[in-house]
């Protein structure tokens, strides 16, 4: 019987009225609710009809052995109910990395040492999206952190009473080195004091002697701006009687040696801290020494240089603590009975063990260097001349008019005003009258929002450029952007085109390669269930995690930089390696150990590795850090390759815990999971494409057995019925669907360029889109450059 939801359709002059009666209810509706979905019920929800449409739209529903519609039927389905439930547009706020962006490029400050936002609560996301209207609420919390971190942005950006900026100093470090006090005891026994000693990389669990820092200069630098750094240095050992496994170390890489930005207020400076920005690119040393290494670095007021060894030991506490009794062979004879235990153990191996480490013997800091009468945020905002009470409103309007993307209105200017005003009458010091004003700039929808403003149905040119620079730099638009919007010109599709192409050519867009990549894949959340350390130890002491992100980022760069298919993130045969993240794939044999930290295109011979599915940055994100799983693998699948998520599990089955290691596969767990009427119409989906990825290890390590022994059976058939027999079969049968791939790809781009969700109703236009980029040759900047001139993106 048909419902009242039906009979809507059924009303309606379409020859697909009675699609869902004839082909969906059997199996969703009264009697049965496959996948927990039932769509005989007036009216369908927006999820519903999300959900259909991407299903139909696949050819995944109807099943394989249910009764086909049509080709034309399929498509008038669609576009029928594309009409039932548009989405609805959000305003969006800036999120807390475009917030952190437009600060610094509104007030020209870096903001690698400066977070305002650190008590902002975490911005919600919409399919691993960060940047949608609809979830990035503002609660009364939210709005007393921008209250906080507008006055904390001013009062760095334009202090009360901007001191003249200093002459360059010079401070000198040597000879009498304090380092963490676990190395210091044993530094002082042997009379070591003379020099700082790097044992481990900045990534150890246990930091002794992963940063040396200046203890005797924990007040950090007295200005902003540029330093000088000089440090004395010395390469010891890199070449040992050791184990090379002991220390988890390549030793034929030259030691790296950088440094890093620590403040005694954020925590110890000789442990790992919030912020601690890379200052100068790490440089590989010679063996022996001392050698003198000169770096030009930017440190903010109360800033240090730490350094650091990249490439150092992965664990020495455990080297310490086993020293006398694996080596007693270094040991003079009258002391080889060392009493076990790490301290005894540490001061032994400091004094007579060839350890490998980077010694400090001398640190010279001079600045600042060309410090301006100005800081540049003070230029900015005071357009570049000393502030004067008479001048208030002219730098209020000015500073509006930047930080809204657009020009402040005389009412938006007069209320400012009347800010700065009221404060002068009760008293306050002009500067800090103007500073108010500012403040209530910063915390105003003008600000905190995107704008969408329209005329005649279509984005003003200032809220477009807003949305073409959030779309590809996650920042507020540049000036040569922002002259276009004023003189109109950007609404013309040549203009726009040109600027798209302008903002894709700057290292600026960085920002989107990262932004999308960890919204698409979800690269966002690397690193949140961080492998075991005992079993992925080189994942750590090889610095993998930031190696795997940079792999995945250099392709969809290369893809943009070359217009080249948009396909080739699934069946690209190359890829970026550094000789880590080779070593890891089983790759390296072609990578110098020298300069190995550095990434290089290669070509793939293998099969196995081609695209994103061979990317360990992927292959960590989809496991739990322990093991794999196909569920887990197989959802991450359908939501981020097929576009086709599965519904949640029903609340009656119970969890799923597959483990391989017991008296049966996986496999076998799974077949019997299905057994289950609910839960076999969701799992007939998501399980292939899971299994085909269970030849990679939770760190993407290519494996042909379970840990248990158990040999890894990865084939299957999609519900489409293709089948394969392992991930190269796979990746074949989603290069087939070539269509259907770059249209769920440019859904994702637009969802990301126009912080909104896109549904049933927006499909013909994404159709339109892909269709365009496909008779182009599929190329990814082609994709960006037609999403940015196609309707939805210039239309709220």
């Amino acid at each position: 019987m048909l419902t009242a939801a039906l009979l809507v359709l059924a009303a309606a002059p379409d020859p697909s009225a009675g699609f869902l009666s004839t082909y969906c209810v059997t199996c969703h509706g009264e009697k049965a609710q496959m996948g927990n979905r039932r769509f005989d019920r007036d009216p369908l929800t927006a999820q519903d009809t999300a959900a259909i449409a991407r299903r139909v739209e696949s050819g995944t529903m109807p099943p394989p052995q249910a009764r086909q519609p049509g080709a034309a039927e399929r498509r008038a389905f669609l576009i029928h109910l594309a009409k039932q439930n548009p989405d609805k547009v959000a305003l969006r706020r800036l999120n807390r990395r475009e917030y952190l962006n437009t600060i610094g490029d509104l007030l020209r400050m870096p903001m690698d040492q400066f977070d305002p936002t650190s008590r902002f609560p975490r911005d919600q996301q919409y399919a691993h999206m960060d940047n949608i209207g609809e979830t990035l609420l503002t609660s009364g919390y939210l709005l007393e952190q921008y209250l906080d971190a507008a006055d904390a942005v001013i009062r760095k950006a334009l202090p009360e009473q901007p001191a003249p900026a200093p002459a360059p100093r010079t401070w000198v470090f040597k000879d009498h080195f304090l380092q963490q006090k676990e190395l210091d005891n044993a530094r002082q026994r042997n009379k070591l004091t003379q020099y700082m000693s790097l044992f481990e990389h900045p990534r150890t669990p246990h930091y002794e002697g992963a940063f040396a820092p200046l203890h005797a200069f924990a007040e950090g630098v007295p200005y902003d701006g540029f330093y000088e750094v000089r440090v004395s240095v010395e390469a010891l050992h890199r070449k040992h009687p050791y184990d090379p496994k002991l220390f988890g170390m390549d030793p034929d890489a030259p030691f790296r040696f950088g440094v890093v930005a620590g403040n005694a207020r954020a925590g110890y400076l000789q442990h790992e801290q919030p912020l601690q920005p890379l200052l100068a690119d790490t440089v590989e040393l010679p063996d022996g020494g001392p050698h003198w290494l000169t770096f030009r670095v930017r440190l903010d007021a109360g800033y240090q240089p730490r350094f650091i060894f990249p490439n150092g030991m992965n664990n020495v506490r455990n080297v310490f603590s086993s020293f006398a009794r694996r080596f007693p062979q270094f040991l003079p004879e009258g002391q080889r009975d060392v009493a076990p235990g790490i301290v005894p153990g540490r001061i032994a191996m400091m004094k007579y063990g060839p350890i490998p480490q980077i010694r400090i013997h001398q640190v010279e800091i001079r600045g600042p260097l060309d410090a301006p009468a100005l800081q540049p945020s003070q230029q900015v905002v005071y357009g570049g001349r000393p502030f004067h009470p008479g001048r208030s409103r002219e730098i209020i309007e000015r500073f509006a008019t930047r930080a809204y993307r657009r020009p402040a209105t005389e009412e938006e200017v007069n209320r400012l005003a009347a800010i700065a005003d009221s404060r002068r009458a009760a008293g306050v010091p002009a500067a800090t009258a103007l500073q108010d004003a500012l403040k209530a700039v910063l915390c105003s929808p003008a600000f905190l929002y995107i704008s969408t403003a329209e005329d005649k149905g279509r984005l003003t040119a200032h809220a477009l450029a807003s949305r073409l620079s959030y779309f590809l730099w996650s920042t507020m638009p540049d000036e040569a952007l922002l002259h276009q919007a004023r003189s109109g010109a950007l609404l013309r599709d040549d203009v726009l085109r040109k600027e798209t192409q302008r903002l894709l050519a700057s290292p600026r867009s960085r920002a989107f390669v990262e932004g999308f990549l960890d919204s698409w894949l979800n690269l966002r959340s690397l690193g949140d269930m961080p492998p075991d350390r005992d079993a992925f130890g080189a994942y750590y002491w090889d610095g993998l995690q930031d190696a795997m992100k940079t792999e995945t980022r250099l392709l969809m760069r290369h893809l943009l930089d070359g217009n080249r298919s948009l396909h080739d993130f699934i069946d690209a045969r190359y890829t970026f390696l550094n000789k880590p993240l080779a070593r890891l794939y089983g790759m390296d044999g072609g990578i110098p150990s020298a300069g190995g930290h550095l990434f290089r295109m290669v070509d793939l011979t293998d099969p196995r590795r081609g695209g994103v599915l061979g990317h360990g940055s992927v292959l960590t994100v989809s496991a739990n850090g322990i093991e794999t799983s196909p569920v887990t693998r197989g959802v991450w699948m359908l939501e981020n390759i097929f576009g086709a998520p599965p519904a949640p599990p029903p609340d009656d089955v119970p969890a799923l815990d597959p483990d391989v290691r017991g008296a049966t596969t996986v496999r076998d767990q799974l077949t019997r999971h299905r057994e289950s009427p609910a839960c076999m119409s969701c799992h007939r989906s998501i399980d292939p494409p899971g299994f085909a990825l269970e030849n990679f290890d939770p760190v993407g390590r290519w494996r042909d057995t379970y840990p248990g022994g158990r040999a890894i059976d990865a084939s299957g058939e999609l519900t489409s019925g293709e089948k394969f027999h392992d991930i190269a079969g796979l990746r074949q049968a989603i290069a087939r669907r070539k269509p259907e791939f770059a249209r769920f790809l440019i859904e994702r781009l637009l969802t990301y360029a126009c912080g909104r969700k896109f549904g049933a109703a927006d499909r013909p236009r994404i159709e339109a889109i892909a269709a365009a980029t496909a008779r182009k040759g599929d190329g990814l900047r082609d994709a960006v450059e037609l999403i940015v001139l196609s309707e939805p993106f210039r239309t709220r």
